[in-house]
């Protein structure tokens, strides 16, 4: 080869780099965001991640900061301030968040944090641990500069000196089971996936008792090669199923997102004699953007935010 000739060839060489960078760029631009999320809140907490997503944002910051919405929402009593309390009149916090990498960090009975999600993210990046719960978090939160504030609002106690009121020796130890826990998916313009999902637990609920929400692979499970599942509802019965790991690993065995979670709900149903007492949906997002969702019971409800679009959905329940 003549001096010529590696000239050519090197100007070439030199040029493939931003012809690749071009054709990624071109790529990610052609790339449509999506979050779906559970419940009427969701709406308002998928417009928030959308914000992040159409920013060119990562999944992580746009399920974070949307899924903080709902938590700051005091008229919702299921999740973060506002939250019904626990038996002895405690708001406590759950939840858990994951990246795109298999990163996981989550916080379980907190108190007096209004963005869990927040300290659960906190837990995952600035700690080699996954979960922290109780007095430890709480004070793993307030050492990052989380503000301690009082969490009960009058409405919620207001519910609660009713429940007091009203309750017997007989149903003390069978909480009420309205738990509307906010679950979060999102792919972002890179096509990377994460999800959130955070809750007060259920209301009334034994002082101690932590659900799904936090548990990685019970209420949320990311894999980036494959999807994302969340779930809501009936906390002790989703964590017996592992039931957000399952969906992800029956879609990365081929199937369906709406086959998984109808697959994840079913053997749950069939635990049960065909007709449990409680409610329990999942959401599932593919790699490809295809969704899943499925409920036991009628009632259920997903947001689900893509192109311009962002829509409230009722799911028929697979037994009723």
């Amino acid at each position: 080869m003549d001096r010529r000739d590696f000239i050519k060839t090197g100007l070439v060489t030199a040029a493939a780099p931003a012809l690749i960078l071009a054709d990624i760029k071109t790529i990610k631009r052609s790339r449509k965001p999506v979050a779906i999320s559970t419940w009427n809140h969701g709406i308002n907490a998928n417009e928030e991640a959308m914000k992040v997503l159409r920013s060119e944002g990562s999944a992580l910051d746009a399920v974070e900061a949307g899924v903080k919405i709902s938590e700051a929402d005091p008229t919702i009593q299921s999740v973060g301030f506002g939250g019904r309390p626990d038996r002895d009149g405690h708001v406590t916090l759950d939840a858990c968040i994951m990246d795109s990498q298999g990163n996981a960090g989550s916080v379980a009975y907190l108190q007096d944090i209004k963005h869990p999600i927040s300290v659960a993210r906190k837990v995952m990046e600035e700690t080699d641990h996954v979960m922290l719960a109780g007095n430890g978090a709480k004070n793993f939160a307030i050492s990052h500069g989380f503000k301690e504030e009082n969490l009960l609002t009058e409405k919620s106690r207001t519910a609660w000196l009713k429940w007091k009121k009203n309750m017997s020796k007989k149903n003390d130890l069978a909480p009420n089971d309205d738990h509307d826990t906010i679950s979060l998916l999102a792919q972002d313009l890179d096509g990377n996936m994460a999800g959130a999902c955070t809750t007060s637990g259920l209301a009334f609920k034994i002082p101690g008792r932590v659900g799904d929400s936090p548990i990685i692979g019970a209420g949320l499970y990311v894999d980036n090669e494959v999807g994302a599942a969340g779930a809501t509802g009936r906390g002790e019965e989703v964590i017996k199923a592992a039931g957000s790991f399952l969906i992800v690993e029956l879609m990365r065995q081929g199937h369906a997102p709406q086959i998984a979670c109808e697959e994840a709900l079913g053997r749950t149903v069939n635990r049960h004699d065909g007709n449990p007492e409680f409610q329990i949906a999942y959401i599932a997002l593919r790699k490809d953007g295809e969704i899943g969702v499925a409920a036991i019971r009628k009632g259920f409800k997903y947001a689900l935010s893509s192109d311009d679009k962002n829509e409230l959905y009722p799911v028929k329940g697979i037994i009723n």
